[in-house]
């Protein structure tokens, strides 16, 4: 029997399926006027028709990207060849979402170790976005993932209560008020012997050009230690993504 395949969800579903509805709308109004319209009418309507339908086809090649059912490994294993996890008995991965980022760190999970997904869990934004959906794909991946709902800036644990944290591609939707305490709970529910791994895009603050110093310098703020850093390109976009280690100072 072939394996089942993952789901991690469809990003912007809502607005991605308002647009693709809105250009069958228009397009459906422009075949209308066309047919019983005047020749200015019919001019509207060719311009009007030939926008909605590339807005539609934009915004259905947009409901697909990510894929649902795909991974790109690659900047999982670049964060996964920076921490040290062997070892590591508690794991917990912050934004774990509807587990993508599981399933990418998955080959480099110790065999037996406790994973806790953490993550908001709002589907308005994910498609499926929920704590059934992460514990499926983890388990795909042959991970036992415990689902915990909570927020990135208000963890629900105990101090050092992990000994690896992983944050993977959640950070800049942190608003930037709240991003301070975010890392301060990485460091706070991580132990002083574990480690802090972030795996972000070069998505920052206005003004801030290099993405690298920016996410490392959030880290040494809140009292962490870098280790070491890899970077990765993005397969469909300019920039990189960048991996980082760090521990307790």
């Amino acid at each position: 029997m072939a394996p089942r395949p993952y789901f991690f969800g469809v990003y912007h579903w809502r607005e991605r399926l308002r647009r693709i509805a809105l250009s069958v709308l228009l397009l459906a109004a422009s075949v209308v006027v066309f047919r019983r319209g005047r020749r200015a009418l019919r001019v509207l309507a060719v311009v009007v028709s030939a926008g909605a339908c590339y807005r539609g086809g934009d915004a259905a090649r947009r409901l697909l990207s990510p894929p649902p059912w795909a991974l790109d490994r690659r900047k999982y294993d670049a964060l996964g060849s920076v921490l040290a996890l062997d070892g590591s008995d508690r794991i917990l991965d912050v934004g774990c979402g509807t587990g993508r980022s599981l399933v990418g760190l998955a080959p480099h999970l110790p065999a037996g170790a406790s994973v806790v997904g953490c993550d908001v869990f709002d589907d308005r934004v994910i498609l499926g976005n929920g704590p059934a959906l992460a514990r499926r794909n983890g388990a795909l991946a042959g991970v036992d993932v415990s689902p915990v709902a909570g927020d990135a800036a208000h963890l629900p644990f105990a101090d050092g209560a992990f000994d690896a944290v992983t944050a993977c591609r959640v950070l800049h939707d942190v608003p930037e008020a709240d991003r301070d305490a975010a890392f301060a709970e990485l460091r706070r529910v991580c132990a002083d012997d574990g480690t802090v791994g972030l795996l972000e895009l070069p998505i920052t603050p206005d003004g801030v050009d290099d993405h690298e110093a920016y996410w490392r310098g959030c880290l040494e703020a809140t009292g962490l230690a870098v280790e070491r850093v890899a970077t990765v390109d993005r397969p469909t976009r300019d920039g990189t993504y960048v991996a980082i280690a760090a521990t307790p100072a």
